[in-house]
């Protein structure tokens, strides 16, 4: 089973939580609060994997990593997309310096 799988399945299963209960599942709760009570939750998970980085404890930061890509996943459901949405552009990027792709999506 690859990571492209595991990711894959769970974008399908956010997906289908659109919808569900938010009695009965964590996922539809944060899609009922909208979208500042997931942004909230990325900025905890995110300020929680910086703390577990700044500890250097292995563990710690696989399990806040593993949260935070959770919650940006939510968001990507929230709006209508997936992990696929994430891999095409990863794809695209491939093999672009990080400073030559910055560069051409030009200033804000």
């Amino acid at each position: 089973m690859s990571t492209h799988d595991i990711l894959h399945r769970l974008s399908e299963t956010l997906a289908s939580r659109r919808h569900a209960d938010p009695e009965t599942s964590y996922t539809a709760k944060l899609f009922a609060n909208g979208p500042d009570s997931i942004l909230k939750k990325i900025g905890e998970e995110t300020a929680e994997l910086i703390m577990a980085a700044k500890d250097g404890k292995r563990l710690n930061i696989v399990w806040e990593s593993t949260d935070l890509l959770y919650h940006v996943m939510v968001l990507l459901a929230f709006y209508g997309m997936g992990i696929e949405d994430v891999s095409q552009e990863m794809r695209r990027r491939e093999g672009i310096s990080g400073i030559d792709e910055k560069k051409s999506r030009g200033t804000k």
